[in-house]
């Protein structure tokens, strides 16, 4: 497989398009067009459907451009490690992230990354409401929406699902629900009023059985999705977590496989001023690599 034909399939994978792959590559779009081409000719596949739109990745595609991403995220680590053999990178680095991502997903992984960068000391904000990086609260954050605020660089990490959870303790109390309708008199979990803002339709369970006849008030609300997770692993009840959370947890198990919730992507989020910062970049690197090697 050519080397620059699959790195160029892979930017253009990454963009939805020829034309903003071409502004990243510096190459026209007939070039990366030809390229494709080409590419997809050697392959005896199609990797993109062409629409008026853009460009939406086929299944063969979709698999080529998982493997690549893999590849070109751990190629752009061992770059940073290799350029900081003679320079090694030390200094605090500041990031803020979600209760819930960050307590749960990221703190796990920081021990990894120390271990590789033992000059950086990592300082890690955890707070549901967005902090201002161009007041530079934190030098990073983890967002799940795209940032609103300007000049600030963001690189997309992972696409976030909910489904339904519960522990096995409640189900073998109460039953393993095989349908929706099965769970309108079950012990509901939900966000409180005072749930956060930079999550849509938080609810959504509640709205569906709502929605289908349910009249029962949930039996405990919590502003938290850290909370939500105690809860469910305490044994009250069934409620919708994003899959995120409940990596690494035995204790919790998910229900109605057919049934899932909001689907949004987060973002790694830096000021522009930080976009030549030896920190940032590694850091970043590290987080593309840690996600390619779990599928959320």
């Amino acid at each position: 497989m050519d080397w620059d034909k699959l790195r160029i399939f892979h930017a253009v994978a990454e963009a939805g398009s020829f034309t903003r792959a071409g502004e990243t590559l510096h190459l026209s779009q007939s070039a990366i067009s030809r390229q494709i081409s080409a590419l997809e000719e050697s392959l005896q596949v199609a990797l993109f459907h062409r629409h008026a739109r853009g460009l939406l990745l086929t299944e063969q595609g979709e698999l080529l451009f998982q493997t690549a991403h893999e590849v070109f995220a751990k190629l752009a680590m061992t770059e940073a490690q290799l350029m900081d053999a003679h320079e090694k990178p030390s200094g605090e680095l500041r990031v803020t992230a979600t209760v819930g991502l960050g307590a749960n997903w990221l703190t796990p992984r920081i021990r990894e990354f120390i271990e590789l960068y033992p000059e950086i000391t990592v300082n890690l904000i955890l707070a549901d409401r967005e902090l201002d990086l161009g007041m530079r609260e934190a030098d990073i954050a983890i967002r799940l929406r795209a940032p609103v605020q300007p000049d600030l660089i963001q690189r997309k990490l992972m696409t976030v699902n909910h489904h339904v959870y519960a522990s096995p303790d409640y189900l073998k109390k109460h039953g393993t629900p095989a349908c929706l309708e099965d769970v309108l008199e079950s012990n509901l979990i939900t966000y409180g009023e005072e749930a956060p803002t930079n999550l849509s339709n938080v609810n959504w369970l509640m709205k569906r059985l709502t929605a289908i006849g349910r009249t029962k008030e949930p039996v405990f609300k919590v502003n938290n999705v850290y909370g939500l997770l105690l809860a469910v692993q305490s044994g009250l009840g069934i409620a919708s977590l994003p899959d995120y959370i409940v990596h690494g947890h035995t204790n919790v198990v998910r229900i109605l496989p057919d049934v899932g919730g909001p689907t949004f992507d987060s973002y790694y989020v830096y000021p522009e001023e930080l976009r030549k910062s030896k920190r940032v970049t590694i850091f970043r690197d590290f987080l593309i690599q840690k996600v390619a090697e779990y599928s959320f």
